[in-house]
Parts: structure tokens; sequence; C-alpha cells
């Protein structure tokens, strides 16, 4: 069993990118080609490997979809239990409609086919890398929540519905002024810069407001 092969330049300390392919020459290229773009990319000649060294910190996975043993689909299967965000790129030659659907359905992050284009690749990347991100925020975010008054809920739960401060005053029964004094300090409890990102961060949120509203 080969060893893993990390570059020697790192972009970020959060920033590893795992290869899972059992073609040497593919392995080889991908480091190559990741290292000189500053990721920390480690190399695992089958799905086995990798669950045998998995990192315990979360980490972009770059999948081959057909491998001697486990397969790419099989693998996404497994890491899904590990606990840790691992975000997954499928490369294939081999692609085809049903089986992009499964790999989506398991939330892969991309599905990229052989030869990829290094820079399709390396904007795949950044967006796995910008999901773990997110997703990093999300426990942050549902605390939040739980600091929210009634009011406040109700008028998250308006805003993510997309009405207008008069349309919540009227729903209910406060002064359009008071809606964004209330907006005003729920962006100011999620930590939230624009009306998008206080939408992005409720909306992905496990516990969303629950209220009665029509």
């Amino acid at each position: 069993m080969k060893s893993t092969n990390p570059t020697s330049a790192t972009k970020d300390h959060e920033q590893r990118v795992c290869v899972v392919d059992d073609d040497s020459a593919v392995r080889d290229s991908l480091a190559l080609m990741l290292g000189l773009k500053g990721f920390d990319c480690r190399v695992f000649e089958s799905a086995e490997h990798f669950l045998s060294a998995a990192p315990k910190k979360a980490c972009c996975l770059i999948l081959d979809l057909r491998m001697g043993g486990m397969s790419g689909l099989e693998l996404q299967r497994r890491i899904a239990t590990l606990g840790v965000d691992h975000q997954v790129i499928f490369l294939s030659a081999y692609a085809d409609t049903q089986v992009m659907r499964q790999a989506f359905l398991g939330d892969a992050a991309d599905f990229l086919e052989k030869p990829v284009v290094a820079s399709q690749l390396h904007a795949a990347i950044e967006r796995a890398f910008a999901r773990i991100a997110q997703n990093a925020l999300q426990p942050e975010t549902d605390r939040a929540l739980d600091l929210l008054t009634a009011r406040e809920r109700e008028v998250l739960d308006a805003v993510v519905k997309g009405l207008s401060h008069r349309e919540i005053g009227e729903l209910l029964g406060i002064s359009p002024r008071t809606v964004e004094v209330h907006k005003a300090r729920i962006m100011g409890k999620l930590e939230a810069r624009s009306l998008a990102e206080l939408l992005r961060r409720a909306i992905r949120s496990d516990t969303p407001p629950k209220v009665g509203l029509a």
C-alpha cells in the first residue's frame, strides 16, 4: 500500500484536497497541478486506502467513479457517516445521467468528466471549500436562532417568505418601522451583513423558525 503524498506548499491549513483514484498517472498529475496551486494535496490509490487514513478535518475529496474494489459512489456513502465535512467532486470518463443523479443526491459538490480542464477543477474546488466554510458557520447560526424572541422569529419567518416591511407589519399588527427594528436586531444576532446572507443562513438552518404564518 502506498503512503499519502502531501505537497510541500499549502494554500491554507484548512484547504486540504484528497485525490482517490486507482490510476497512478491521474494521481500524480492532479497532485502536481494542485500542489502548484498551493493546496495541501494527499493521494490515495483506493477507497479502502482513503478510509484507513481519512482526515479528521474538513477537506475536498476528488473521487474517481470506477475503481477496483469500492466504487466512488460507495465511498461517498461511507464518508457521509464519518462525521466530518468531506465535500466530494467526482471525476469520471464514464458519466451518465443516472450516475450523476446518484452523486448529487449524495450531495456531491460537482461532477466533472475526464480529462478534466484545470480551470474547471480549480473552480469546483473553490466552490467546495466555500460550502465547507458555510457549513462550519451553520451551528453558530442555529445557536443564534435560539436567541431570537418569539416576535423576532415571526419577523424572520416572514422575511424568508419574501414579504415586505409593510406586509409584515400588516400581518403581525405592528408598524413597518417596528419591523425594521426587529429585522436589524435579527441581523445583529445572526451576524448577517446583508439580506442575502440573512436569508442564506436562515434557509440553511437545521432548526428554522416555526411559526403559524399562512
